[in-house]
């Protein structure tokens, strides 16, 4: 038994901690709202352990931001089997809702019929490419599930820091150009190679520019997928002064397809950075994009904001 004044063994009571008033208050979480609609992770390229354990990661950030956020994935190439592909997520999805709602009506809790989106849908791809979110767009349309398609990740700040990282991993760039250390290796030009043609080298160059400010070397931006691009870039970076190059994928991995990455680098005569991969950053502009959709305000941490 306790009393107002402490437990009758005499040992201390727990009390909850006040809250801090004013300005120095923690802000309460955010958490999903009830009855949201999933979020869905579109997974462009051939299915395979390694994409797979790249979009797990990916949603797993995003619901660690997010608590009890529904996100699933669904694979443009999937076989629905090993690998759904988005129809059949989305059916499972909307059959899902649905059976929340006759759940809780045969309960005889007072709900609404479910309605709006069953998902919100965000493309895995860190620049636009046409042809593949035409093909996103088709497939929501044959899965005749109400769904929202979000923009493309980039470009973004978040999508200069990662490539940074990469680059530094690779020993091509410094870790932070505020220390006074050389790295022997340093990059003094970088191709930035994306796909989906010049729309994605627009879009690209934009992320390009971010990042030649924090490395403070020339950034030039090239498509993978039209030939004699990357070369072409290398040659004019050459051209104006840069002798030792590096190749920087403007890409999360999966929508490249295998073997080109290599080709690229061989063909530009330099050495290349990983892909963006299940960096952090990117589960968090997934959320973004979510959010930005349903009018979430997400918590943010000086410098890492997400718009």
């Amino acid at each position: 038994m306790s009393s107002p004044t402490g437990p009758s063994n005499g040992l201390p009571v727990r009390m909850p901690r006040p809250r801090q008033p004013g300005r120095h208050r923690r802000p309460e979480p955010v958490v999903a709202p009830e009855g949201a609609p999933a979020l869905l992770l579109a997974v462009p390229g051939t299915p395979g352990p390694a994409t797979r354990a790249l979009a797990e990661e990916t949603v797993s950030i995003a619901r660690s931001e997010l608590p009890g956020l529904d996100a699933r994935i669904g694979y443009l190439d999937g076989d629905d089997d090993e690998y759904p592909t988005l129809p059949a997520v989305l059916a499972r999805t909307a059959a899902d809702r649905t059976a929340r709602y006759e759940l809780a009506k045969a309960a005889g809790e007072e709900v609404s019929a479910p309605e709006g989106p069953v998902a919100v849908v965000v493309p895995l791809l860190a620049g636009p490419d046409s042809a593949l979110m035409r093909r996103i767009r088709q497939a929501l349309v044959d899965s005749e599930a109400a769904a929202e398609l979000t923009d493309v990740l980039g470009p973004h700040p978040l999508l200069a820091e990662a490539l940074h990282v990469r680059l530094s991993e690779a020993g091509l760039a410094r870790a932070d150009r505020a220390r006074l250390f050389t790295v022997a290796t340093a990059a003094d030009g970088i191709i930035l190679a994306t796909v989906g043609g010049e729309e994605a080298v627009q879009a690209a160059g934009i992320t390009g520019m971010l990042l030649a400010a924090r490395l403070a070397v020339p950034v030039m931006a090239a498509a993978l997928d039209q030939e004699g691009a990357v070369s072409d870039i290398a040659e004019q970076l050459r051209g104006s002064g840069s002798a030792q190059l590096a190749l920087a994928p403007y890409a999360i991995g999966p929508e490249v397809p295998e073997g080109l990455l290599d080709a690229a680098a061989k063909e530009a005569g330099c050495a290349s950075a990983e892909t963006l991969g299940s960096y952090p950053a990117i589960g968090k502009l997934v959320l973004s994009k979510y959010a930005a959709v349903l009018g979430i305000a997400q918590q943010q941490t000086p410098g890492t904001a997400v718009h």
